[in-house]
């Protein structure tokens, strides 16, 4: 082997070692020199030993460093030459945006070279990035190809949330598609256009045009979106599809030193209230970068309705957005006046903290003022927010939260409501609310004063209720008048909104005094408990009793569920004694005994209104009265309301049977069946039927009497004893004796009448008896009408029929014709009598009562050991 063969074998070994070597120190060296040409203070770090596969080098990761902060983080990225072109390809990068802010500034004092100057040095080469990340907007990763050429260079991304379609041709760049989505965007945002670039890329562009549409949840049709502009100024444009007059127009220019939005205008057409209003925007020092970028504007919203017109004012700075620490002040003044309401507000505050995570503080005098119609009837008087101290960010509301309402209501009275509490990170199902509220008000209808106060929380998902005292200290209307009733927890309120598990559970008391009924009767202090319990204020069930002293107690319960209400009530037997408040002490009635029981079930709803259906049964029952005395009293009332209207004896007629009723005609073996509708109507009439009772040793019976009615009620007298009429009744001037029938024509609702042509007849054989002492008392007076009258001392009658005729002010008239044999003197002769009689029968039934109301009311006082005078 020759010696200069040896030499340069000697020589390649030599090189293969050093590159060998290189490559096995390339994580030690490589970063050292790329220092030579890197910003100060910054460094590249390989981690994981290079390779070389199919053609190229492989680095598992390299991440690039300003200070401690990562700034770009590379994985599995290859280099290589393929087809006279580098291959650059990387499987993730993440650059993180808050590192630029490390950068030093760059102080190159050469020439700047321009956009072809740029272009010329680009080498032929394909970039491919699987996945590029930018943080804080890591929504809108993607996958990033970008070609190089001299000549054009052409990007295409692709990410769930953005799509870029570029080509950069000298200075001319086509957007082919820019698609962004973002949540508050029905369908995204599609863009696309022509722009001119500056001849140095180290600005915006000189000339261009983008044009697209845009949906929006609260807008009902597409709008159009175009922003054009020539060398510094410009404009931003969005219409209504088919609206010549732009939704939104802002014309822009800008310098060296500013970026200006001016006499900018917006408008909101929506047909309920009309908004309109304009802006302006300036952005100092825009090109020392975000952090020295000096923002003030101003912005305003017209409004016209109740009172006037309104213009509300936000003014902005001046003041810095920063990625770090921002601090632009602002100050929200003036009033918005709507259709129902207007609102005041003067919110001085500073936006403050990072831009992507910002805060607003509202500094003192923070306040802001509602007035107007909040509901169809409810007018608000005055609202008052006072949020001085109060801070709104991402993690939520922090600070005290104060309200205070005071409002009216033309039908039920003022009223007057405060909140005050203090919010810790507070979102709706995030955080914590502490509160206390507290009110008073009168209600005009009930003639009532009413308060209310109490505690309470929300903390993350669940809602506390921990205290409530609500009442009224009196209830008066119509006829009943409920003293001191008040609504308190017998066990706090929690409302548990967590989806997973949700739960709503309380219990409540409402107690009130004695209820008072303009008839004279009361009802004892009364308590109502109960106890919810479901997933929430819209879906639970319900369960309680309630008790008035002795009456109950009555269990309910039932559900809610949103729409409707529905329960039902049990009343199990009880003594109807424990009813004796409720009867007046004029009616001078006293409970005996009997037993109550009753049953009902119940719905009620916006649409349907109030529906209930059960029954009332009174069994055993016996009443006394001064005089009367009703003993065996059965009653069964089934019934259900639905639409203002009762049905009565739903499946089975309402049902009254009386065993007796001691008066002064006794009554025995009373019954009655009712069954219908009440109000009634043509097609749903109201029916009595079966209506019976024994009278006077003999019969009285009606079979019916229908509501709406055409026909009068056959009220029928079978077997009516005289004696005992005559015995009941009384007189001393006469006495009979014998049977009747009749039949009267009943009306209720005649304009008329009461009984129209009725008729009695005797059944037998009468006799009538005239008293001595009155005939001896006629004759001595008049000696004429005295031989008549001696023929009526005593008549045996054969024949007697009488109609009659009851108006409805009880007048009655009585036509009676009368065939019979005389007996006086031992002499018989035959009698025929034609008799009209007059009187009012409601005075005349007054005064022959008069004699057993005064004997009853000596028995009665006379029996009771508590009317008794005390011993001495």
């Amino acid at each position: 082997m020759s010696r200069g063969l040896r030499r340069t074998l000697a020589a390649l070994l030599a090189l293969i070692l050093l590159l060998l070597g290189l490559m096995l120190t390339l994580t030690q060296w490589l970063p050292r020199l790329a220092g030579i040409w890197l910003p100060e203070n910054t460094r590249v770090e390989l981690n994981g030993s290079p390779r070389w596969h199919n053609g190229g080098v492989h680095f598992p990761a390299v991440s690039y460093l300003t200070g401690d902060c990562e700034l770009a983080n590379v994985k599995d990225v290859a280099l290589g030459w393929q087809h006279k072109r580098w291959q650059l390809s990387a499987q993730a990068v993440q650059l993180n945006s808050e590192c630029l802010q490390a950068l030093p500034q760059s102080d190159s004092s050469g020439a700047p070279r321009s956009l072809a100057e740029w272009q010329h040095m680009l080498p032929g080469a394909d970039i491919h990035l699987e996945q590029l990340t930018i943080l804080p907007w890591q929504q809108y990763a993607g996958r990033f190809d970008l070609s190089l050429d001299k000549s054009v260079q052409q990007l295409h991304y692709q990410g769930d949330n953005l799509q870029l379609d570029a080509r950069l041709q000298g200075q001319q760049l086509q957007i082919a598609q820019l698609q962004i989505s973002h949540p508050l965007l029905p369908k995204p945002l599609d863009l696309h256009g022509d722009l001119t670039l500056p001849t140095f890329a180290n600005g915006l562009p000189v000339a261009g045009e983008l044009s697209g549409a845009v949906n929006l949840t609260q807008w009902p049709q597409p709008l159009a979106m175009t922003l054009n502009w020539q060398q510094q100024q410009g404009t931003l444009v969005i219409n209504q599809q088919g609206d010549d007059q732009p939704l939104l127009q802002l014309p822009w220019q800008v310098d060296a030193q500013q970026i200006r939005i001016t006499q900018g205008h917006w408008r909101w057409p929506q047909a309920d209230q009309p908004l309109s209003g304009g802006l302006a925007l300036t952005l100092d020092n825009w090109q020392q970068g975000l952090e020295n970028t000096q923002v003030s504007g101003r912005f305003n919203l017209l409004t016209q309705g109740r009172g006037g017109k309104g213009n509300l004012v936000l003014s902005v700075g001046p003041g810095t957005l920063s990625l770090t620490d921002s601090a632009l002040p602002f100050q929200l003044t003036g009033e918005s006046k709507f259709a129902d309401l207007q609102l005041f507000g003067s919110m001085p505050g500073i936006l403050h903290g990072m831009l992507t995570d910002p805060q607003i503080t509202l500094k003192q005098g923070a306040l802001l003022r509602l007035r107007g119609r909040l509901l169809s009837t409810l007018e608000v008087d005055e609202t008052r927010w006072p949020l001085a101290g109060v801070t709104v960010g991402s993690r939520g509301i922090n600070g005290r939260l104060q309200a205070i309402l005071k409002a009216h209501d033309p039908n039920f009275g003022r009223f007057t409501l405060h909140l005050d509490g203090r919010a810790s990170d507070f979102w709706p199902d995030s955080g914590r609310w502490n509160w206390r509220y507290w009110g008073d008000g009168m209600m005009q209808p009930l003639n009532a004063k009413w308060d209310v106060k109490g505690t309470g929380s929300w903390q993350d998902t669940l809602i506390s209720l921990d205290t409530l005292n609500t009442g009224f200290d009196q209830l008066a209307y119509g006829m009943v008048q409920v003293d001191k009733p008040r609504l308190t927890l017998t066990a706090p309120v929690r409302w548990q909104r967590d989806v997973a598990r949700p739960a709503f559970n309380g219990g409540f008391t409402l107690k009130s005094g004695q209820t008072q009924f303009s008839y004279g009767g009361w009802l004892p202090p009364s308590e109502l408990s109960f106890e919810a319990k479901g997933s929430d204020p819209s879906r639970f069930i319900w369960r309680g009793q309630l008790t008035a002293e002795d009456i109950g107690p009555v269990r309910v319960h039932g559900r809610w569920d949103g729409e409707r209400l529905r329960g039902e009530a049990w009343w199990p037997a009880q003594s109807l004694t424990v009813f004796q408040p409720l009867l007046s002490s004029d009616l001078k009635m006293r409970i005996q005994s009997g037993e109550l029981r009753a049953q009902m079930a119940f719905s009620a709803a916006s649409k349907q209104g109030f529906e209930a259906g059960g029954f009332w049964a009174v069994k055993k029952g016996s009443v006394w009265m001064p005089d009367s005395e009703i003993n065996g009293i059965d009653f069964t009332l089934p019934f259900r309301l639905k639409d203002h209207q009762w049905q009565l004896g739903r499946r089975g007629p309402v049902s009254l049977r009386i065993a007796e009723v001691k008066n002064q005609f006794a009554l025995q073996n009373i019954t009655a069946d009712l069954q219908g509708h009440y109000p009634w109507q043509e097609r749903q009439p109201l029916t009595l039927s079966n209506v019976n009772l024994d009278l006077l040793g003999g019969h009285v019976s009606m079979p019916e009497l229908r509501m709406p009615q055409h026909e009068p009620a056959r009220v029928s007298l079978r077997e009516i004893n005289l004696s005992k009429l005559i015995t009941a009744i009384k007189p001393k001037q006469f006495a009979m004796s014998g049977k009747v029938n009749g039949e009267l024509p009943l009306w209720v609702n005649n304009p008329q009448w009461l009984i129209e042509k009725g008729w009695i007849a005797n059944s037998g054989p009468l006799t009538f008896r005239m008293d001595k002492d009155m005939a001896d008392a006629i004759v001595s007076n008049n000696f004429a009408a005295g031989a008549a009258m001696d023929w009526l001392r005593y008549m045996e009658i054969s024949r007697s029929w009488a109609t009659l005729d009851l108006d409805n002010f009880g007048n009655l008239t009585m036509q009676s014709e009368v065939k019979g044999t005389s007996q006086f003197s031992n002499r018989r002769q035959s009698i025929n009598l034609n008799y009209r009689h007059q009187e009012n029968l409601f005075q005349l039934w007054r005064s022959l009562r008069f004699g057993d109301n005064l004997q009853s009311w000596v028995e009665q006082n006379a029996t009771l050991p508590s009317k008794k005078d005390p011993q001495p």
